[in-house]
C-alpha cells in the first residue's frame, strides 16, 4: 500500500479541532506534508408516524453547507503556513471516515473535545476505534494550556508548544517497538529529546507480579527491566542519531504516562502490549491517558505499518465503517 505525505486532521469548527488543526500544521510543516481536513457528519432519521411507521431523513443541504463551511474556516486559517491543504465533506461515522481515509495518510490528527463526531467517538462509548483500527498513527491532542489545565471551549485557541521533549512507552512487545521506532522518527524531525518508559508495579506488587514471593529483591526486578529497554532501545536506534534516556520504574503505564506528560510535548505509545502498558486503548486505562494526558498523545496501533515498510497490507479481515456520499467542501 503506497501512503502519501498526508495529515489526516478532523475539523468540526470547535476551538479544540481548530488546536488540533495548529498541531498538524506544525508537524506537516516540519516534514514537508500537506494536510487534508476532514468534517464528517451522520445524518440522523426518524420513525415518521404520518409515513406509517417508514422513515423519514432529514434534509441535509443546511448540514452540508455548515460542513462546508467549517472546512472553509479551517482551510483559511492555515493558508498562510506554507503547507499544501485540501479539504473534503463527509457523510458518515467520524470514526469510520477517519479510519478509512487513514489507510493511504501518514498520520491523522484529532482533538480530544469539541462539538458533533470526532470528540464523542474519541472519548465515548468507541473511543478506541481510531486509535485502535486506524492504519496509521493518530495523535489526540489535548485542549490545554502551557501549563496542561484544561481550556474551555468557548476559549481562544492557545498557540502550540514546539515538541521539544518526547517520552514513549515501551515494555518489550511488537506494538510498542513499533511505537518506539515512531517516537524516534519525531525526535529526529523535532530535535527533540526522546526518553523510553518502561513500568513494572514491583512496590504494591499487584497484577502479573502479584504471585512473586515477598523476598524478591525490588531492585534486580527494576534492574531487569532495564537490561531489557536497553536491549529494544539500542536496536531501535542504530544508525539514526538519536539519543534516547531509557527508565524503567515503579508504576503502571498509565499513572507513569500520564504523570510523565506534564513535563513533556508529546506521548507515544502501541495500542496493546504487555505488561505496564497492556491495554492502554482497550480500556479504562486507555480512558485515563486520553482524559488525563497534558500533552498530545501519538497512537501506534497495530494496524499501523513500520516506517520501513511501504507494501504492507491492510488485514481485510478487520471491518471498517465505509464512508457514504462524499461531497467536495
Amino acid at each position: 500500500m503506497t501512503r502519501d505525505d498526508v495529515i489526516l486532521v478532523g475539523v468540526d469548527g470547535s476551538t479544540a479541532s481548530l488546536y488540533a488543526l495548529d498541531w498538524a500544521v506544525e508537524e506537516a510543516a516540519r516534514r514537508g506534508w500537506r494536510l487534508h481536513l476532514v468534517c464528517a457528519y451522520a445524518l440522523p432519521s426518524f420513525a415518521a408516524a404520518s409515513l406509517d411507521g417508514g422513515y423519514a431523513a432529514l434534509d441535509d443541504t443546511a448540514i452540508q453547507e455548515g460542513a462546508a463551511a467549517v472546512l472553509a474556516e479551517a482551510s483559511a486559517r492555515v493558508a498562510d503556513r506554507g503547507v499544501p491543504v485540501t479539504a473534503k465533506v463527509h457523510t458518515g461515522d467520524a470514526a469510520g471516515v477517519l479510519v478509512e481515509l487513514s489507510r493511504e495518510a501518514r498520520l491523522a490528527v484529532v482533538g480530544t473535545r469539541g462539538r458533533g463526531g470526532f470528540a464523542d467517538r474519541l472519548l465515548g462509548t468507541v473511543s478506541s476505534a481510531l486509535p485502535a483500527h486506524g492504519y496509521c498513527p493518530v495523535v489526540v491532542v489535548p485542549l490545554r494550556d502551557a501549563q496542561g489545565h484544561q481550556l474551555p471551549e468557548d476559549s481562544e485557541v492557545p498557540p502550540v508548544p514546539p515538541v521539544r521533549r518526547i517520552v514513549v512507552g515501551v515494555d518489550g512487545s511488537p506494538q510498542a517497538e513499533r511505537a518506539l521506532r515512531y517516537a524516534i522518527d519525531e525526535a529526529g524531525a523535532w530535535g527533540a529529546q526522546l526518553t523510553a518508559v518502561s513500568g513494572v508495579p514491583v512496590g504494591s506488587m499487584t497484577g502479573l507480579l502479584a504471585w512473586l514471593p515477598s523476598t524478591v529483591d525490588h531492585e534486580q526486578v527494576l534492574g531487569d527491566m532495564t537490561e531489557g529497554l536497553n536491549v529494544v532501545v539500542d536496536r531501535a536506534v542504530a544508525g539514526t542519531g538519536v539519543e534516547v534516556r531509557r527508565f524503567a520504574l515503579d508504576g503502571t503505564g498509565a499513572e507513569l504516562l500520564t504523570e510523565f506528560s506534564t513535563a513533556c510535548d508529546l506521548l507515544v505509545l502501541g495500542s496493546r502490549g504487555r505488561g505496564g502498558f497492556r491495554g492502554l486503548l482497550l480500556g479504562s486505562t486507555s480512558q485515563a491517558v486520553l482524559h488525563h494526558a497534558s500533552c498530545p498523545v501519538m497512537v501506534v496501533g497495530s494496524r499501523a505499518e513500520d516506517l520501513d515498510d511501504e507494501s504492507a497490507t491492510p488485514d481485510p479481515a478487520d471491518p471498517v465503517e465505509p464512508t457514504t456520499d462524499p461531497a467536495d467542501a
